[in-house]
């Protein structure tokens, strides 16, 4: 793609992100879970809005998985467990711009299998 069509790309997206920011918020006990994805792995924190403070982190580089469906249920399950040792059972997911559709639905989708109310 032509550096032009990247650059459009990346605006509409911030421009979706910015729409849906707008909308949802996170509290202590309903963080925000927020997902980003590059092209070669995922990440996923949940913050806390009010503190501005990151309550629980997942990094897909760490743990060595890349960025489709099977990795991001994987990421997923890691993340819900680290967000059950701190007691978070509910929260708000925060697509980031993104189209809900394939990595980031099977992220949120396994999220809500591993019993994180999403």
């Amino acid at each position: 793609m032509t550096a032009k069509v990247l650059k459009r790309k990346l605006a509409l997206r911030l421009k979706r992100k910015k729409r849906v920011r707008g909308k949802i918020s996170g509290v202590a006990s309903c963080p925000r879970v927020s997902i980003f994805k590059s092209n070669r792995t995922i990440y996923a924190q949940a913050i806390d809005d009010v503190t501005a403070t990151t309550l629980a982190a997942a990094d897909g580089r760490k743990l060595g998985i890349k960025a489709n469906k099977d990795c991001a249920a994987v990421l997923a399950k890691e993340f819900a467990a680290s967000l059950k040792a701190k007691g978070i059972e509910v929260a708000v997911f925060d697509r980031n711009g993104y189209l809900y559709h394939g990595v980031v639905a099977a992220f949120a989708d396994a999220l809500r299998e591993n019993g994180i109310k999403l």
